[in-house]
């Protein structure tokens, strides 16, 4: 009786730990603890520790090849290189299947998160203007943090509509993408190295190639990819855009179509299905096992492999990359009284108005000529006082925002003042958001059918 009382304990335990780590809300929630404690560790006196600790020196060397960066820099060019390369699979994949895969689906969200860009783009430039050092900040306040986005909209359930989901989530992949070309042609880390671009181009032409002959041997994509992220890093291009340059050439198609898949699989379930002895037994058959092994087959034959890097990396991007970005880059000393003595400064009034104004107010007015122009249409079941509230959660600018933060600016007081400005304003969104979307979705929004969300 103990024994099954501990194990039913146990299920309970399991189910409640996989809930958790399958909600939407987890990995923003996570982020956001991770962002508390480096900016409380940079606030309290003796929590210096842990900024030198970020930049204290780690890498390797081996047969005369090395490789010496800040723990820092290996989060933000390395780690963050995975971040991008799951980015450039959802981008992907939405071309070809999703969102973004006709022009009737994509037009709203790739209009919206233009406006959205370019906006923002625009009023940081209005504040900081004349200025060289600060100017090269536009970039700030044009992305869009999807976690935490989304992690909001997943607070309110099913009152938010699904198509509303769809849309936000469609507008901010559009964002990741503009926000990876600002990234690869505005914000170079050094000059740039043409013979290293030319390796570049050379791994990305065997890997088209692979693509070609349907190769789906996963290593033969890791490794070169490996080595394009090098001569990446060396080129004087972002090296985490080498995580987008892959994810451009992984098979997104599987081995057989959809037909086949089925066929296949109804054969083998009947033949399981008569070698069944029908005692309910825990172990299977040698007969069953080797049903089993090939419907497993079977099923990665038809699973491509962008699909599979992409469900496999996406947890360990949610809970693992994203939360040490933000533990290395989010710490900063909110001294309240510098920063008001001291003035408003122009970045600071760029990033706020930018994100806080500008985000909402291109993303709606873009959204709202497009659908009067008759360019696109309203998802189905949402109103506009919803597309006005989704614009303002476009304004929780956090990961990618810090991440060109870091490259924009080279003095110091800068980049800390940037993030400051990121998180204070990053945090007004999300309550402003979560309000007003709280108010515009009162009741439980109506069921629709998958057909309804992705209009052909």
């Amino acid at each position: 009786m103990e024994l099954k009382l501990s194990e039913h304990r146990n299920r309970e335990i399991l189910h409640t730990f996989n809930k958790f780590f399958s909600n939407e809300s987890t990995g923003g929630i996570l982020l956001l603890i991770c962002t508390v404690i480096a900016v409380t560790l940079a606030t309290i006196p003796g929590g210096e520790w842990f900024d030198r600790m970020w930049n204290t020196q780690a890498g390797f060397d081996i047969g005369g090849f090395s490789m010496n960066m800040s723990l820092r820099h290996w989060v933000n060019d390395a780690m963050m290189a995975v971040f991008f390369f799951v980015a450039g699979l959802e981008i992907k994949r939405e071309m070809l299947v999703g969102q973004l895969s006709s022009f009737k689906r994509s037009i709203l969200p790739v209009v919206a998160a233009l406006g959205g860009m370019l906006v923002p783009a625009g009023i940081f430039w209005m504040f900081n203007a004349g200025s060289p050092d600060s100017i090269r900040g536009w970039g700030i306040p044009m992305a869009t943090d999807i976690a935490f986005a989304i992690g909001i909209l997943s607070l309110l359930g099913k009152r938010v509509p699904a198509s509303l989901k769809v849309f936000l989530t469609a507008l901010a992949i559009v964002d990741d993408l503009g926000a990876i070309i600002v990234l690869a042609i505005f914000y170079p880390t050094h000059a740039i190295h043409p013979e290293y671009l030319a390796y570049v181009g050379m791994i990305m032409s065997v890997l088209v190639l692979f693509n070609a002959m349907h190769i789906k041997q996963k290593y033969l994509y890791i490794i070169p990819g490996i080595v394009m992220w090098y001569f990446t890093y060396r080129s004087g291009i972002h090296a985490t855009i080498a995580g987008v340059f892959l994810a451009m050439v992984i098979p997104a198609r599987g081995s057989i179509n959809e037909v086949r898949f089925q066929s296949r699989i109804s054969i083998l379930l009947e033949k399981f299905k008569f070698s069944s002895t029908r005692q309910f037994n825990v172990l299977t058959s040698p007969e069953q096992q080797h049903i089993i092994h090939s419907m497993n087959n079977v099923i990665k034959d038809v699973d491509p492999l962008l699909h599979r890097f992409e469900s496999r990396l996406h947890p360990i991007v949610t809970f693992v990359i994203m939360p040490v970005f933000a533990l290395a880059n989010a710490g900063v000393a909110l001294d309240f009284h510098s920063i008001v003595s001291g003035g408003i400064s122009t970045v600071t009034a760029g990033i706020f108005f930018g994100l806080l104004v500008g985000k909402p107010v291109g993303i709606f007015l873009f959204s709202f000529l497009s659908i009067k122009l008759k360019l696109a249409a309203r998802p189905i079941g949402v109103t506009w006082k919803q597309m006005a509230s989704i614009g303002v959660l476009g304004g929780i600018g956090f990961t990618m925002s810090i991440f060109i933060n870091n490259l924009a600016f080279e003095n110091p007081v800068l980049i800390d003042t940037g993030k400051i400005s990121i998180l204070i304003t990053s945090a007004i969104a999300a309550f402003i958001g979560l309000g007003a979307m709280s108010l515009s979705c009162k009741d439980k929004a109506p069921d629709l059918t998958a057909k309804e969300i992705l209009p052909e």
